[in-house]
């Protein structure tokens, strides 16, 4: 065999055995309310090529576990149980890695009601809970065994909006960390407010305020969830309450974050819904692109184009297949989008154009109970 035929050969085999490593599916793991017959946390599978989902576990969680995360090493997975039965709690559990069903582990209280958002720092050490019903921020040690360890920091806000009756206190919503893993930013919907926060997991203190120790928006628009760019340069607010969006600058050495554009609106211009429509959930795609948020009301996801600026650009809306979009997905390939749909009980999937940002159903959903939360499991 000549050179070029045996290179030819080799590009065939290796194209081959590539294609071979690729996963044909993705785990995800699915958050709900307990309501209308949940079991709890689901596991679904994405198949790549179709968008079909298919459920293939649950673990059962009558304390609405809403929001998920999942540890570095993908062995475990932690729930905020926003609580029924007066128990707010972090819930911790094994991954099994063949099957992916779910053991639980442990639980810890939460300070504030209503554990709602939940991630962890780079290191997987630390956990970090936003309680919207008590205004809270908590961070929790993570054991080696995956269990949620003791409290580290516990800090109750104050404050409130008497012009609108959604700001009649402190009310956390997330807790998003950079992707350095050197800062926590906490929204606040009932102050206007985004408290940031250094991380050192090492430290006898891991979380201490930054100075300042947060950064005000527009009154009234009700910060919820952040996107925060790869290379750490820009943070993106969804602003709930006004459905617009907030872009900031961060510094990249301090954490820091400076308002660049406020207000940006999500919403059609045509659109007369205005009054009853929140903004929920947001993502950047994995160029840093496009900025996807959810609207609902509109029950859409907006589309946003990223200027080299870091501004934004509204570039369409694509209805969800459902009502009250609540958390989505986006793949980290970029090549999906998976919506939670809270009130019509189901997931749909979207294929995402790379060059244009633009979404089209794949034509597939799956019903789940209450769906308000999709991550990725592997």
């Amino acid at each position: 065999m000549n050179i070029p035929t045996l290179l030819s050969a080799l590009l065939v085999i290796g194209t081959t055995a590539m294609a071979q490593s690729t996963p044909p599916t993705d785990r995800l793991y699915v958050g709900t309310y307990s309501t209308r017959g949940s079991e709890g946390i689901y596991v679904v599978e994405l198949n790549r090529q179709t968008g079909e989902l298919r459920q293939t576990g649950s673990a059962k969680n009558d304390l609405n576990p809403s929001f998920l995360a999942l540890h570095p090493t993908k062995r475990f997975l932690y729930a905020g149980n926003e609580g029924s039965k007066g128990l707010n709690a972090v819930a911790a559990y094994a991954i099994n890695a063949k099957t992916g069903n779910l053991t639980l582990l442990n639980q810890q209280p939460a300070q504030g009601g209503g554990p709602c958002y939940i991630s962890l720092d780079k290191t997987g050490k630390l956990a970090f809970t936003a309680a919207y019903g008590g205004g809270a921020f908590n961070a929790f040690a993570v054991e080696a065994d995956g269990k949620i360890g003791p409290s580290v920091k516990a800090e109750m806000y104050h404050g409130s909006n008497a012009a609108n009756p959604r700001q009649d206190a402190p009310h956390a919503h997330s807790a998003t960390v950079s992707p350095d893993g050197k800062t926590v930013y906490v929204c606040d919907l009932g102050n206007d407010r985004v408290y940031q926060y250094a991380i050192d997991a090492s430290s006898k203190t891991p979380v201490t305020p930054l100075n300042p120790a947060f950064v005000t928006v527009k009154a009234e628009s009700g910060p919820r969830h952040m996107a925060i760019s790869a290379n750490g340069k820009f943070a993106y607010l969804v602003e709930e309450l006004s459905s617009s969006v907030a872009t900031f600058s961060r510094n990249t050495k301090t954490g820091n974050l400076t308002l660049l554009q406020d207000g940006v609106q999500t919403l059609p211009v045509s659109f007369t819904g205005r009054s009853k429509n929140t903004s929920a959930d947001i993502h950047l795609d994995p160029s840093g692109r496009f900025l996807y948020q959810s609207n609902r009301g509109l029950d859409a996801l907006s589309v946003l184009q990223v200027e080299a600026d870091g501004k934004l650009t509204l570039l369409g809306h694509t209805p969800t297949g459902g009502k009250t979009p609540r958390n989505f997905w986006m793949d980290p390939r970029g090549e999906f989008i998976i919506v939670a749909n809270q009130m019509t009980d189901n997931l749909v999937s979207f294929r995402r154009d790379a060059k244009t940002g633009l979404l089209t159903p794949t034509g597939h959903e799956l019903k789940i109970p209450s769906p308000v939360c999709v991550i990725s499991g592997q």
